[in-house]
């Protein structure tokens, strides 16, 4: 069905997905097929019967320092636990974050951010007392959020992080370098290079060193990512205010951010730096990351395919 505005109305039948199926949709479909470390719910959308989008949720490494960094003013709360040591309130009680999400190439436009809505509508119906859908928007990959921006969420904030672009394209998280860290130091060993006397073990390498890059063939890039929220309550949309300085109460904001005055990001504020070279830092266009599942060697541990599933 066809609205005032031109866009295609649908209606998606929302319910849960095996792993399986999951993975085998988001390898199709999703430009980067890694899979998130923590997926509470894979869910499938359906057009007549036939499976049209994925959306994974779930959680990022470290969910509840995540959500404090957001929001401090939950702090003691999010970290309250039981005698015997266990959290008394599940971080899903807070948040869950989307993982993955995609769609076949054939769905119209403005399909996703129905998506979106669907979504939306499914927390709060299977997770009432949650209290945030919360996203990232990878710069790095040219992606500034304009699913997010058409489903009203608000933007947060905008921040640098940095990945590596391998000699064979590939893009590399420094969380999935601790082989190529190991290498490094030996590497600096070798060198007979005075940084491997100041470690007491390869371990200490956390970041690949300029040398070490400019040899194999890797740089490393800097690049935005950008934070936003969707509150599923009115409770939650009064924590998105401001924290203030005086004492709180559960009425009133618990986050540092300021969601409510912050202009959408668009693609002219997207940025990228060779930062290789620490000392010699530069502006670039949007590097060229080879994503195709086949050429994958260094992330092939991290992708869950469906042989490594069964």
């Amino acid at each position: 069905m066809r609205n005032k505005t031109g866009t295609i109305k649908v209606k998606y039948e929302v319910r849960e997905l095996d792993k399986v199926g999951a993975v085998s949709f988001v390898e199709q479909h999703h430009y980067s097929p890694v899979m998130p470390a923590i997926t509470k719910h894979y869910l499938g959308f359906y057009l007549d019967s036939a499976l049209v989008g994925v959306l994974t949720l779930g959680w990022g490494t470290r969910p509840r320092d995540t959500f404090k960094k957001m929001f401090p003013g939950f702090k003691d709360e999010v970290n309250k636990k039981t005698e015997d040591g266990k959290y008394i309130h599940p971080i899903s009680n807070y948040y869950l974050e989307i993982g993955k999400m995609c769609m076949t190439d054939d769905m119209p436009r403005n399909s996703e951010s129905q998506m979106m809505s669907a979504t939306i509508r499914w927390l709060k119906d299977n997770h009432p007392k949650c209290l945030f859908l919360y996203t990232m928007a990878d710069g790095i990959m040219g992606k500034c959020g304009y699913v997010y921006q058409a489903s009203n969420f608000y933007f947060g904030d905008k921040y640098f992080t940095d990945v590596y672009l391998m000699e064979n394209g590939e893009k590399l998280h420094p969380r999935t370098s601790k082989e190529l860290c190991k290498e490094n130091a030996l590497f600096l060993k070798e060198k007979n290079d005075g940084r491997w006397d100041k470690l007491k073990r390869p371990e200490q390498v956390f970041w690949l060193t300029s040398d070490f890059m400019q040899k194999k063939g890797i740089k490393r890039i800097s690049g935005y990512m950008f934070r936003y929220i969707y509150p599923l309550n009115k409770t939650a949309k009064k924590y998105l205010k401001p924290m203030p300085n005086l004492k709180e109460d559960a009425g009133i904001g618990k986050t540092t951010f300021d969601w409510f005055n912050q202009s959408y990001p668009k693609d002219v504020d997207l940025i990228w730096y060779d930062i290789t070279d620490r000392k010699n830092k530069k502006k670039i266009p949007m590097p060229d990351f080879n994503l195709e599942v086949e050429n994958m060697k260094y992330n092939k541990n991290k992708k869950v395919t469906l042989e490594k599933f069964f």
